[in-house]
């Protein structure tokens, strides 16, 4: 049997898990994250285009720089907050990937962070332009630096056509900003399994109109940014210039029944104790609701997964318990037993811990925080 000839993986590969853990905790593989780094971006650069990945996943600077050291041109965010700690970590290439409301003390906050480093921020309306320009004002770094938000198929923000992209970025221009380029999320690519080429397809064909408009009427457009993990490589063609994936890095269960991560990609698992077998064909977890959160794809069965017991199904969650169903006479862990779970999506488990346990081939290495936990704002 060749390697083509084999079935896919069904399972995702949990990474060994250290000793001693006291449970729940994140356990990151520092091998298993320096190759998925290193092979996105070796995918990137092997199409011609730069990589921005976005850290609203993992929260960290730690592995931003994981990230940076192995070819990153700089570091996508969610949020205002999730940016100062990036900036206070010594990250300098920062863009807020989203349409940002610069009224209040957000007016303040960018324009600090505009005269501390190189920052970019998305824009969608001319309403919002405004604001940001208006924060941006007499700065000392000069114009603020937008990008306009296109929807190419989430329907989730970003304007919806090359007309549209042309009236905010003259607005925007005419507020006073520097419009240099055109972003959007593919993340209709999460829709179902093998979503993602589709829309990557749906991102180069909106990024590439836009710009061509803007171009068209003057606009000195340099960053074409198209971004999501399912999306991937996939959108690194036509006019794009870079891509802005955040989960690959530590990769979910999501991701692998998606076909966006190889089976080898979970660099991280929530490893739990189990804590009861009072109940017949069952066994309860100390990951609930409050480590593995209730995020569920359509297409995929329980909270999670747990690659040791194939047949496992994480079929409930309260707070604090997980209750695991096990098939008649299949395989369970015992009593105080600790496994590693794949959970459904990495983004918002990751939210929930103050700290990572990093380790290689199964020991701990040590422990990093989740900086921007609780950077929402």
């Amino acid at each position: 049997m060749t390697a083509t000839d084999r079935a896919p993986a069904k399972l995702p590969v949990a990474p060994p898990l250290p000793e001693a853990l006291e449970t729940p905790c994140l356990v990151v593989d520092l091998d298993a994250a320096e190759r998925n780094a290193q092979r996105m971006a070796d995918g990137a650069a092997g199409r011609g285009v730069l990589l921005r990945p976005h850290a609203k996943t993992h929260k960290s600077v730690a592995l931003a720089r994981l990230q940076l050291d192995r070819g990153a041109v700089g570091i996508t965010v969610g949020t205002l907050g999730e940016a100062e700690v990036m900036a206070d970590g010594g990250i300098d290439e920062l863009f807020v990937g989203y349409p940002v409301w610069a009224a209040g003390t957000k007016a303040g906050r960018i324009r600090a962070l505009h005269e501390r480093c190189a920052l970019t921020v998305g824009v969608d309306s001319a309403e919002a332009g405004l604001l940001l320009a208006d924060a941006a004002r007499g700065s000392k770094a000069g114009p603020l630096r937008v990008l306009v938000e296109m929807d190419s198929g989430a329907r989730r923000s970003g304007v919806a056509g090359p007309a549209e992209a042309l009236a905010v970025a003259t607005a925007a221009r005419d507020a006073g900003l520097e419009v240099i380029g055109v972003f959007t999320h593919g993340g209709h690519g999460y829709r179902a399994p093998g979503a993602g080429p589709a829309a990557a397809a749906d991102e180069i064909a909106v990024l590439g109109a836009a710009a061509d408009a803007l171009r068209g009427a003057g606009f000195a457009i340099e960053r074409v940014s198209a971004g999501s993990t399912p999306t991937g490589v996939h959108a690194a063609a036509g006019q794009v210039t870079e891509i802005r994936p955040g989960t690959y890095l530590l990769g979910d269960r999501q991701q692998f029944a998606l076909g966006a991560i190889p089976a080898d990609g979970i660099a991280l698992v929530v490893a739990a104790t189990v804590v009861s077998t009072a109940v017949d064909g069952q066994v309860v977890l100390d990951a609930g609701a409050k480590t593995l959160t209730k995020d569920r794809a359509p297409f995929l069965e329980g909270f999670g997964v747990i690659p040791a017991y194939p047949a496992a199904t994480i079929e409930r969650l309260f707070d604090y318990h997980a209750a695991v169903s096990i098939p008649d006479g299949g395989p369970a862990p015992r009593l105080g037993d600790v496994v590693a779970i794949v959970p459904n999506h990495v983004c918002p488990v990751v939210e929930q811990f103050d700290e990572f346990v990093v380790a290689r081939n199964g020991f701990a290495e040590g422990r990093w925080p989740v900086d921007a936990r609780g950077q929402s704002r």
